[in-house]
């Protein structure tokens, strides 16, 4: 990625920061999209911890390319891993990215596994 366009996804992000704020009642799904991966995690910002965690580098999603059913698949897993650790409603961070294609699909696929946001 071009600094130009890191620094326009970074003030983006930083401009979405400012309203979204996760707390222990409500996390923040927070996603982070590279060429390659798709990472999403959902963090307590009040405790400064993140509770649940998934990426297409996990060991059952490995060797796929990064697709919207890719992420879909990564969105169904931080939602269910959410789920075991008792959040069943979030803020959706989208990081400074459109919420278009891959980033739309991971929310679909966590919605679709339970969770609210």
């Amino acid at each position: 990625m071009s600094a130009v366009r890191l620094k326009g996804r970074q003030r983006r992000h930083y401009r979405v920061r400012r309203k979204v704020r996760g707390s222990t009642e409500r996390p923040r799904l927070a996603v982070f999209r590279s060429n390659r991966y798709i990472y999403a995690q959902v963090i307590d910002d009040d405790a400064g911890r993140t509770v649940a965690a998934a990426s297409s580098q996990e060991a059952a999603l490995r060797g796929r390319r990064l697709t919207k059913e890719t992420a879909a698949e990564v969105g169904k897993l931080v939602a269910a891993r959410a789920k075991e650790a008792g959040i069943g409603r979030v803020i959706f961070d989208r990081g400074g990215y459109t919420y278009h294609g891959r980033i739309k699909s991971l929310a679909d696929g966590a919605r679709e596994e339970g969770l609210e946001f």
